[in-house]
């Protein structure tokens, strides 16, 4: 894999450490959101946002041009032209679409159920996991 421009690699980084913070942010959250539908949407939001950025990071390290959009399965569709084995691993990821936009409406409202925080966080950790090789070239 070539040497990445200066300007793709500080794109990168900066896509990364945001997805980093809403996975943090999530995670330190999902202790407390037990009793409230309204907090397990926000852990919900922040993993979607999470996915989101890591696979923008990963298209933008490979020079891929993507829509402006939350929607994680048109990005899940780019992902095998530049990391084949990385789109196998984040199929399932677009559960969380609903979680990036439709919460902040009130009556679009996506339901996460007890329990779907966990699948939630796993689901970003998955992710995280899956773009980390193709990112370094490994």
């Amino acid at each position: 894999m070539k040497p990445l421009d200066q300007e793709v690699e500080r794109l990168v980084g900066q896509w990364l450490a945001k997805a980093d913070a809403d996975l943090e942010a999530a995670e330190r959250l999902t202790p407390e959101v037990a009793d409230s539908l309204r907090l397990r949407e926000i852990v919900g939001f922040h993993c979607q946002q999470a996915v989101e950025k890591y696979l923008k990071a990963l298209l933008t390290r490979h020079q891929v041009e993507f829509p402006k959009t939350h929607d994680i399965k048109q990005l899940i569709a780019l992902v095998p032209s530049v990391a084949q084995n990385a789109g196998d691993e984040v199929r399932g990821a677009e559960w969380l679409t609903p979680f990036g936009v439709e919460i902040r409406y009130p009556s679009d409202a996506a339901e996460m159920l007890p329990g779907d925080e966990m699948k939630a966080i796993e689901i970003a950790r998955r992710v995280k996991q899956a773009v980390a090789g193709p990112l370094t070239g490994e």
